[in-house]
């Protein structure tokens, strides 16, 4: 099978990227750092950081830490606030050619409709995500394992937002296909998927975690044998559009996530190593 990478990508109401490769949410920001390393506009998407309803300072360092070929993480969705990001980042995306999809995440349902109605009326943002699966935060991870409140969220951002709902789904459950057939079933565009897994690193000098909170949110490489079989399981249970995620550095990882079905791949800790992994990924998915 030849995949091509520049095959515009319909994912409903309006929303159809320029190509198959997006840069995952978490890894770019708001893509304002990775603009002054790389052309952005040539990349699909940029689904950008975790935005919530009010700023939140995130997690205590260390954040960070490496494992066997990947990376554990637990930021806690540091960010401005919507309001900021719909008032201060929006504008300076006027202009881009990269589609803007803004994550948004929170504890309550409500969260996610007040975060969903600020940015409604803002021009430059082409979609939404729904991040149903954070395991950083507390409430991370409560809609993205129960299918009925999943189905109860989505159905709520629905009814406040004709723009493109992808949900984020998470591989932290007994059943991924329930997760993404609840979400449809209540007007999701699209999924993505999948989240980071839960892991957790010892400091063996101290027998610590390495991370304060004990656990983090495991990505890189050593995901992606997983994540290909959830995203499989993913594509084989629903009829919206699969985004695949988890552990692509190249094209040939890349290809595998289209093989099964998904439709679109972003790219995520690949680009932390290398900030034109994105780029070469696409241009890889040419032939």
């Amino acid at each position: 099978m030849t995949a091509d990478g520049f095959k515009g990508v319909d994912l409903g109401r309006g929303l159809t990227l320029p190509n198959r490769v997006g840069l995952a949410s978490g890894t770019a920001g708001y893509g304002f750092e990775l603009e002054q390393l790389i052309d952005i506009n040539l990349l699909g998407a940029l689904y950008t950081k975790g935005t919530t309803v009010q700023p939140r300072e995130g997690n205590p360092p260390p954040r960070v830490a490496e494992t066997g070929g990947g990376m554990l993480n637990s930021i806690g969705l540091q960010n401005p606030g919507v309001d900021v990001v719909a008032s201060v980042y929006a504008p300076r995306w006027r202009g881009w050619a990269i589609p803007i999809i803004v994550n948004v995440a929170g504890g309550s349902v409500d969260d996610y409709v007040r975060c969903v109605r600020v940015l409604e009326p803002v021009a430059e943002v082409a979609g939404v995500e729904l991040n149903i699966s954070c395991p950083n935060i507390a409430q991370g991870l409560d809609f993205g394992r129960d299918p009925a409140a999943a189905a109860r969220l989505v159905a709520a951002v629905r009814a406040v937002t004709e723009r493109c709902v992808i949900v984020k789904l998470s591989p932290n459950v007994t059943d991924i296909a329930a997760v993404a057939r609840a979400v449809e079933d209540a007007g999701a565009d699209a999924v993505s998927a999948v989240n980071t897994y839960i892991g957790r690193k010892i400091h063996r000098a101290t027998g610590q975690s390495v991370l304060p909170l004990g656990t983090g949110g495991l990505s890189g490489p050593a995901i992606q044998p997983l994540a290909l079989a959830a995203v499989a399981a993913v594509c084989d249970a629903v009829h919206i559009p699969v985004i695949g995620v988890g552990g692509i550095v190249d094209a040939a990882s890349a290809r595998d996530f289209l093989i099964v079905g998904a439709c679109a791949v972003q790219v995520g800790t690949a680009t932390f190593v290398n900030p034109e992994t994105a780029l070469q990924v696409l241009d890889g998915l040419r032939g």
